[in-house]
């Protein structure tokens, strides 16, 4: 079973971090080395630009200059992380990557998602996950779960007509990259989500 660079994608609360375990302890216990990330940050400077990103201090922060923020994290996260672990021959397993960009600012902040595409592509220069899970859940579900963690980022504090244009992102990604991106129904029991993510990797990651 030779390494993979998955990503986890989904709006808040659609349980990227449980679903994250569950990724990391079905390759541990198959021999795999395991690197676990997340973005924005996964680096230093990238976990500065998070806090950047994620504070309400910048409420008024233009679209562009936060989707050039992500950018710039991300290219610090492939150069310093993803890749040297992928050589290296450990999995990277990722909460977001690209996809997260493309919906939240191509589709949430209304840049378009092709235009996001086409910087990721720029930037990318090829890499992309292969495998990508898309926990899906709906919006009221998911800013439910989330309201009863912490208060909320700058991006939690978005109205539901946000996530609702995040999640139709994650769909048209979805609809263009069926052989890439799989969706599970994060709205399910726990257990059931867990069932499922294993099964998807029993699928797609098995030699």
């Amino acid at each position: 079973m030779h390494n993979r660079f998955v990503s986890i994608e989904g709006i808040e609360g659609a349980g990227k971090t449980t679903a994250m375990r569950t990724l990391s302890k079905w390759v541990s216990e198959r021999g795999g080395a395991v690197v676990e990330t997340r973005e924005p940050g996964g680096t230093a400077l990238g976990e500065e630009l998070r806090a950047i990103l994620l504070n309400h201090r910048d409420e008024g922060m233009s679209a562009l200059s936060e989707v050039l923020l992500m950018f710039a994290a991300r290219a610090e996260h492939i150069e310093r992380v993803i890749q040297p672990a992928l050589n290296a021959g450990q999995w990277v397993i990722s909460d977001r990557f690209n996809d997260a960009s493309i919906a939240y600012q191509g589709a949430g902040r209304g840049l378009g998602l092709e235009r996001v595409e086409a910087l990721a592509h720029w930037l990318n220069t090829g890499l992309q996950p292969d495998l990508t899970l898309w926990l899906d859940v709906p919006v009221a579900t998911g800013l439910a779960r989330a309201a009863g963690r912490s208060s909320p980022d700058r991006f939690e504090a978005e109205q539901s007509a946000f996530f609702e244009s995040v999640r139709s992102g994650y769909q048209w990604l979805a609809t263009r990259y069926p052989q890439r991106i799989v969706r599970i129904d994060a709205s399910l029991d726990p257990a059931e989500v867990n069932q499922a993510i294993c099964a998807v990797l029993e699928a797609h990651c098995v030699d």
